[in-house]
């Protein structure tokens, strides 16, 4: 089958890679129809190359037809359209009962010390070959599969597998008090789709990047935004905009690549190139992100109120400022989705009237074999690329 995979930093390529077999009883083979390049895969294209094998098959985002089962299929049958959740869980740990999919006990990866395995995403979670390919074994498919209707186009369903989730989380987390404001640090895919979460319930939101295409887009669905090439101090931009408190809530969606932050950008790059046996322990054990994003959001956030950090980062050291975020008395939450625990209340929304407007959601939908190009363009925020998708 033809798939995408890791070659090394900034070079994926779109090869052929023997096809998937049912290995467990409880596996499915499903034939991919969509599935996205998600702002975790840019990580994986530069940022975390040392966790990175060369051949890996990427993807975590993943909807297509079940087209073979094993011994134990359960509720699924060959012939099911289905979207696969990023994490694989077992649903039925103590962790899963308690709607914690990424910290299932039944694949949590421990030789790494981390949590629930997921699809295409290096040695820290498993490297289990990804979605971006004709074709995917899915392990435990009966617990992760989530069976969807005839009808709607891909789109309607497939951010199912991780950027509604995501996005619902972060709104979630954040608790948004009634009357409240909500501040987005980012308007990528998931700042973007947790901006349109926020609105549909009826918050005020401020979404923040320096992107224009990214803020045309949010504008659009009724958010204040704010253009960080056109403000010199964010925190007093957005205290002027809240009565001089700053946001009730704060959401990072941007993570361990930030602009602003040049030190930390050099260090990523030099460390990405470095032999895998010296660059994967200084990740693990090194402040190496850049946080201007992370640093930005406990400044702009009131006093009192919740930062929730859903945007990724890998260092093990960073450096976080202690005395601001206990003098201003901030809430933190921060985590994976937890796919499976959200989809219930998500699952009303993907209606006829599409109220958070996932139909045209992707800005770029293209054939599998130029994933190279929308990885590309993507990384580089070129040609108003928000979210690529891609077809086999």
């Amino acid at each position: 089958m033809r798939a995408v995979t890791w070659q090394g930093v900034r070079d994926v390529r779109v090869e052929d890679v023997p096809d998937p077999r049912i290995e467990l009883p409880t596996d499915a083979i499903v034939k991919i129809t969509s599935t996205g390049v998600c702002g975790s895969d840019l990580h994986l294209y530069e940022t975390l190359a040392p966790f990175m094998g060369q051949g890996n098959v990427l993807g975590h985002e993943p909807m297509g037809v079940v087209e073979e089962l094993g011994s134990e299929p359960g509720d699924l049958r060959v012939g099911d359209r289905v979207v696969l959740p990023f994490q694989i869980s077992c649903g039925s740990c103590w962790m899963c009962d308690r709607g914690l999919q990424t910290q299932c006990e039944t694949t949590q990866v421990r030789e790494q010390g981390t949590g629930a395995a997921l699809y295409g995403f290096s040695k820290l979670y498993g490297e289990v070959a990804g979605g971006q390919a004709e074709y995917l074994r899915a392990p435990l498919a009966s617990a992760n599969a989530m069976v969807v209707p005839e009808g709607p186009p891909d789109a309607r369903f497939l951010y199912l597998s991780d950027v509604l989730p995501t996005a619902w989380q972060a709104v979630e987390y954040a608790g948004v008090p009634d009357g409240g404001t909500l501040v987005v640090m980012g308007a990528g895919p998931i700042g973007d789709m947790a901006t349109r979460i926020a609105l549909h319930r009826g918050h005020r939101v401020i979404t923040v990047d320096l992107v224009p295409e990214r803020l045309a887009r949010v504008r659009a669905r009724g958010a204040e935004t704010i253009d960080l090439r056109e403000v010199d101090d964010l925190g007093e931009a957005v205290r002027e905009m809240t009565a001089g408190r700053g946001g009730d809530s704060v959401i990072d969606a941007v993570g361990m690549e930030a602009h602003g932050s040049p030190a930390a950008k050099a260090v990523q790059r030099l460390v990405g190139f470095l032999p895998e046996a010296v660059s994967a322990p200084i990740m693990k054990t090194a402040g190496v992100d850049r946080l201007a994003a992370l640093h930005a959001s406990f400044d702009v956030v009131r006093r009192g109120g919740t930062v929730s950090v859903i945007g990724v980062y890998g260092g093990a050291a960073d450096p976080m400022p202690m005395v601001q975020m206990f003098d201003k008395q901030v809430q933190l939450r921060m985590g994976q989705a937890n796919v499976r625990h959200w989809a219930p209340d998500i699952l009303p929304l993907l209606t006829d009237d599409d109220p958070l407007g996932v139909d045209d959601f992707a800005t770029h939908v293209v054939p599998l074999e130029d994933a190279a190009h929308g990885y590309e363009i993507f990384q580089k925020k070129q040609d108003g690329a928000c979210k690529v998708v891609l077809r086999p």
